[in-house]
């Protein structure tokens, strides 16, 4: 076992910079706290929930209808949406689409998105009381026990995945690049776990674990730096983080692999939002 943390512990105080740039981030406007609701749009123009105007797609294009009595402006440029607008996405591409609402007319934001190659909104409003309610996410106390030294294996070629999502109507797909391999208390055999890309070579690996739907959500990530040139990594779970979908139910998170899990209780880093 490592010796007890201080408060003037180095790693500590890291730690409380990585939890005060956590929680800024996502108390912010029209953030991930935020989310109101999570619509499908249909072949006829029709209302939605929390949204003014007139909704549609021909399944290529996304459309909206609007009048000046609306009060629908286009998110950027701020001009007033007066007839038929219509925008085109890719799958899994998002925009931020057209604004709403409040004294500056630009409280509530929808986000188009193209999900399951279908075209969907949600609406984004800073009176959420998601956001405008939090303090901070709760945590598990700092732990050096679980700063785990590991080894990437990387795949020759990145394999596709396919995965569950946090809406049961959206599939998804892990890209792969290798498996990152470790020990950790109380398990004698080794942990394998699916791992992606990230920027500047940097790794990704959505996990379960015991604590899931006790202190934790249903599932966790931890980014993880750049492998060392021999491969070796160290996995700070005290830094495991919370995808959207535990704050909001109106999230398409991506589900861990089959089989990416491990079998004790990891008791570090974020726990179920309060």
């Amino acid at each position: 076992m490592s010796s007890p943390t201080t408060a003037t512990d180095p790693r500590i105080a890291r730690w409380e910079r990585f939890r005060e740039g956590r929680n800024s981030a996502l108390a912010t406007e029209h953030g991930w706290l935020t989310l109101t609701s999570f619509q499908w749009l249909g072949p006829e123009p029709s209302h939605l929930e929390l949204a003014p105007g007139l909704w549609s797609t021909d399944g290529t294009t996304a459309f909206l209808t609007a009048g000046p009595a609306d009060g629908i402006t286009v998110v950027g440029s701020g001009e007033a949406v007066d007839g038929t607008i219509s925008a085109v996405l890719e799958d899994e591409e998002s925009l931020m689409w057209v604004q709403y609402g409040g004294a500056d007319g630009k409280q509530v934001v929808v986000e188009l998105a193209m999900r399951a190659d279908k075209y969907a909104i949600r609406t984004r409003d800073d009176a959420s009381p998601v956001l405008t309610e939090f303090t901070a996410v709760p945590t598990y106390d700092y732990n050096p026990d679980w700063v785990i030294n590991g080894l990437f294996e990387p795949y020759a070629e990145p394999q596709d995945v396919p995965i569950g999502t946090a809406n049961p109507l959206v599939d998804g797909v892990h890209r792969s690049v290798g498996e990152v391999v470790f020990r950790v208390p109380g398990i004698g055999h080794e942990i394998r776990l699916h791992a992606e890309a990230e920027k500047l070579g940097a790794l990704n690996v959505t996990f379960h674990d015991e604590t899931n739907g006790d202190t934790t959500d249903e599932w966790r990530k931890v980014f993880i730096p750049r492998p060392r040139p021999d491969g070796s990594v160290v996995i700070d779970f005290n830094r495991a983080i919370n995808y959207p979908s535990a704050f909001t139910p109106y999230g398409t998170c991506p589900m861990p692999v089959r089989g990416n899990s491990i079998d004790v209780r990891v008791e570090a880093g974020e726990k179920i939002p309060g």
